[in-house]
Protein backbone atom coordinates (compact mmCIF):
# COMPACT_ATOMS: atom_id res chain seq x y z
CA UNK A 1 0.00 0.00 0.00
CA UNK A 2 1.64 2.97 -1.07
CA UNK A 3 1.69 6.21 1.60
CA UNK A 4 -0.52 9.48 0.15
CA UNK A 5 1.74 11.95 1.50
CA UNK A 6 4.80 10.41 -0.43
CA UNK A 7 2.93 10.04 -3.50
CA UNK A 8 1.78 13.70 -5.54
CA UNK A 9 -1.55 13.48 -7.24
CA UNK A 10 -0.12 13.78 -10.44
CA UNK A 11 3.76 12.47 -10.02
CA UNK A 12 5.61 15.78 -10.67
CA UNK A 13 3.73 16.86 -13.42
CA UNK A 14 5.26 20.15 -15.86
CA UNK A 15 4.41 22.10 -18.53
CA UNK A 16 6.41 24.46 -20.59
CA UNK A 17 4.79 27.50 -22.16
CA UNK A 18 4.80 31.28 -21.73
CA UNK A 19 5.66 30.16 -18.01
CA UNK A 20 6.56 26.89 -16.75
CA UNK A 21 4.00 24.98 -14.50
CA UNK A 22 5.39 22.05 -11.82
CA UNK A 23 3.73 19.92 -9.53
CA UNK A 24 5.60 20.46 -6.26
CA UNK A 25 5.25 17.60 -3.52
CA UNK A 26 5.30 15.87 -1.11
CA UNK A 27 5.01 18.96 0.90
CA UNK A 28 3.38 19.01 4.70
CA UNK A 29 0.65 21.18 5.16
CA UNK A 30 -1.11 21.62 8.63
CA UNK A 31 -4.79 23.90 9.13
CA UNK A 32 -3.95 25.48 12.09
CA UNK A 33 -7.30 27.59 13.66
CA UNK A 34 -7.31 29.91 16.48
CA UNK A 35 -7.28 33.40 17.71
CA UNK A 36 -4.14 34.99 15.33
CA UNK A 37 -3.48 37.88 17.59
CA UNK A 38 -3.59 35.73 20.60
CA UNK A 39 0.40 35.49 21.90
CA UNK A 40 0.50 32.43 22.80
CA UNK A 41 -1.06 30.90 19.55
CA UNK A 42 1.92 33.61 17.51
CA UNK A 43 4.32 31.89 19.46
CA UNK A 44 3.54 28.22 19.01
CA UNK A 45 3.01 29.18 14.89
CA UNK A 46 6.80 30.66 15.49
CA UNK A 47 8.06 27.45 17.34
CA UNK A 48 6.50 25.28 14.55
CA UNK A 49 7.81 27.33 11.45
CA UNK A 50 10.19 29.78 12.52
CA UNK A 51 7.51 32.64 10.98
CA UNK A 52 5.55 34.80 12.32
CA UNK A 53 1.73 34.77 11.87
CA UNK A 54 1.23 36.41 8.37
CA UNK A 55 -0.75 39.74 7.98
CA UNK A 56 -4.54 39.25 6.32
CA UNK A 57 -4.24 38.34 2.90
CA UNK A 58 -0.59 37.49 3.17
CA UNK A 59 2.29 34.70 3.89
CA UNK A 60 5.77 34.53 5.75
CA UNK A 61 8.34 32.61 5.17
CA UNK A 62 11.34 30.70 6.71
CA UNK A 63 14.01 28.82 5.16
CA UNK A 64 11.22 26.31 3.46
CA UNK A 65 8.56 27.02 5.82
CA UNK A 66 5.34 29.38 4.92
CA UNK A 67 2.72 29.98 6.86
CA UNK A 68 -0.50 31.49 4.85
CA UNK A 69 -3.38 33.25 6.08
CA UNK A 70 -6.38 31.83 4.90
CA UNK A 71 -9.62 33.23 7.21
CA UNK A 72 -9.65 35.31 10.33
CA UNK A 73 -9.28 32.38 12.82
CA UNK A 74 -7.37 30.21 9.79
CA UNK A 75 -3.78 29.74 9.17
CA UNK A 76 -1.56 27.05 6.25
CA UNK A 77 1.11 25.67 7.81
CA UNK A 78 3.90 24.52 5.16
CA UNK A 79 6.79 22.35 5.97
CA UNK A 80 8.60 19.90 5.07
CA UNK A 81 6.21 16.46 4.81
CA UNK A 82 8.61 14.15 7.21
CA UNK A 83 7.66 16.69 9.95
CA UNK A 84 4.24 17.67 9.99
CA UNK A 85 4.06 14.61 13.12
CA UNK A 86 6.34 16.74 15.15
CA UNK A 87 5.34 19.66 14.38
CA UNK A 88 1.20 19.04 15.44
CA UNK A 89 3.04 17.91 18.44
CA UNK A 90 4.79 20.50 19.71
CA UNK A 91 1.02 22.70 18.34
CA UNK A 92 -0.52 20.48 21.00
CA UNK A 93 2.24 21.16 24.01
CA UNK A 94 2.36 24.50 23.13
CA UNK A 95 -0.99 25.45 22.78
CA UNK A 96 -2.30 23.11 25.77
CA UNK A 97 -5.81 24.99 27.12
CA UNK A 98 -5.52 27.22 24.14
CA UNK A 99 -8.87 27.07 22.30
CA UNK A 100 -7.59 25.45 18.54
CA UNK A 101 -8.29 22.90 16.06
CA UNK A 102 -4.74 21.74 14.16
CA UNK A 103 -5.21 18.84 11.53
CA UNK A 104 -2.63 17.19 8.37
CA UNK A 105 -4.23 18.35 5.39
CA UNK A 106 -1.16 17.33 3.51
CA UNK A 107 -2.59 14.50 1.46
CA UNK A 108 -5.67 16.80 0.37
CA UNK A 109 -3.82 19.08 -1.07
CA UNK A 110 -1.99 19.48 -4.11
CA UNK A 111 0.33 22.13 -4.33
CA UNK A 112 2.25 23.58 -7.86
CA UNK A 113 4.52 26.42 -9.03
CA UNK A 114 4.31 28.80 -11.69
CA UNK A 115 6.90 30.66 -12.88
CA UNK A 116 8.32 32.90 -15.67
CA UNK A 117 10.56 35.71 -16.37
CA UNK A 118 8.74 39.42 -16.54
CA UNK A 119 4.54 39.73 -16.08
CA UNK A 120 4.38 35.88 -18.05
CA UNK A 121 3.28 34.40 -14.73
CA UNK A 122 0.80 36.72 -13.76
CA UNK A 123 -0.62 36.67 -17.58
CA UNK A 124 -1.43 33.19 -16.84
CA UNK A 125 -2.98 33.65 -13.51
CA UNK A 126 -5.02 37.32 -14.82
CA UNK A 127 -6.78 34.50 -17.20
CA UNK A 128 -7.65 31.87 -14.77
CA UNK A 129 -8.45 33.79 -11.63
CA UNK A 130 -11.11 37.40 -10.75
CA UNK A 131 -7.88 38.75 -9.16
CA UNK A 132 -6.04 42.12 -9.83
CA UNK A 133 -2.34 40.61 -9.79
CA UNK A 134 -1.37 43.58 -11.94
CA UNK A 135 2.52 44.97 -11.01
CA UNK A 136 2.06 47.32 -8.03
CA UNK A 137 -1.62 45.51 -7.03
CA UNK A 138 0.23 42.48 -5.71
CA UNK A 139 3.51 41.53 -4.87
CA UNK A 140 6.00 38.87 -2.98
CA UNK A 141 4.35 37.67 0.35
CA UNK A 142 0.58 38.53 -1.38
CA UNK A 143 -1.95 35.75 -0.87
CA UNK A 144 -5.39 35.30 -2.58
CA UNK A 145 -7.98 32.65 -1.90
CA UNK A 146 -10.23 32.64 -4.51
CA UNK A 147 -11.11 30.17 -7.91
CA UNK A 148 -8.83 29.24 -10.54
CA UNK A 149 -11.33 28.11 -13.31
CA UNK A 150 -13.82 26.44 -11.55
CA UNK A 151 -12.65 25.33 -8.56
CA UNK A 152 -11.38 26.72 -5.05
CA UNK A 153 -7.62 27.52 -4.52
CA UNK A 154 -5.13 29.57 -2.79
CA UNK A 155 -1.60 31.00 -4.60
CA UNK A 156 0.69 33.42 -3.25
CA UNK A 157 3.17 35.04 -5.03
CA UNK A 158 6.72 33.64 -3.69
CA UNK A 159 9.25 36.27 -5.13
CA UNK A 160 9.26 38.35 -8.33
CA UNK A 161 7.89 35.58 -11.41
CA UNK A 162 7.15 33.00 -9.07
CA UNK A 163 3.48 32.01 -7.78
CA UNK A 164 2.65 28.94 -6.28
CA UNK A 165 -0.69 27.65 -5.90
CA UNK A 166 -2.39 25.48 -3.48
CA UNK A 167 -6.13 23.38 -4.37
CA UNK A 168 -7.72 19.85 -3.33
CA UNK A 169 -6.17 16.80 -4.38
CA UNK A 170 -8.97 15.49 -6.04
CA UNK A 171 -8.94 18.18 -8.00
CA UNK A 172 -5.29 18.59 -9.19
CA UNK A 173 -5.46 17.31 -12.81
CA UNK A 174 -8.19 19.95 -13.81
CA UNK A 175 -5.72 22.50 -12.43
CA UNK A 176 -2.62 21.82 -13.61
CA UNK A 177 -4.40 21.13 -17.27
CA UNK A 178 -6.10 24.38 -16.93
CA UNK A 179 -2.70 26.05 -15.72
CA UNK A 180 -1.11 24.27 -18.37
CA UNK A 181 -3.63 25.60 -21.12
CA UNK A 182 -3.09 28.95 -19.83
CA UNK A 183 0.37 29.01 -20.19
CA UNK A 184 0.06 27.99 -24.10
CA UNK A 185 1.37 30.64 -26.61
CA UNK A 186 -1.44 33.30 -27.19
CA UNK A 187 -1.28 36.12 -29.64
CA UNK A 188 -3.31 38.50 -27.64
CA UNK A 189 -2.37 41.93 -26.19
CA UNK A 190 -0.44 41.46 -22.63
CA UNK A 191 -2.82 42.78 -19.93
CA UNK A 192 0.03 44.03 -18.26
Amino acid sequence: MSDAKSVTPLQGAKFDGIATVQEIGPRGMITLRGTLSDATFAAAVEAVTGCTVPAQRKASFSGGNAVLWMTPDELMLMLPAGSVAGALETLAEKLAGVHHLAADVSDARALFRLSAPGVAAREVLARLAPVDIAPGQFGPGDLRRTRVGQVAAAFIMVEEGVFELVCFRSVARYVFDLLADACGETTAQPVF
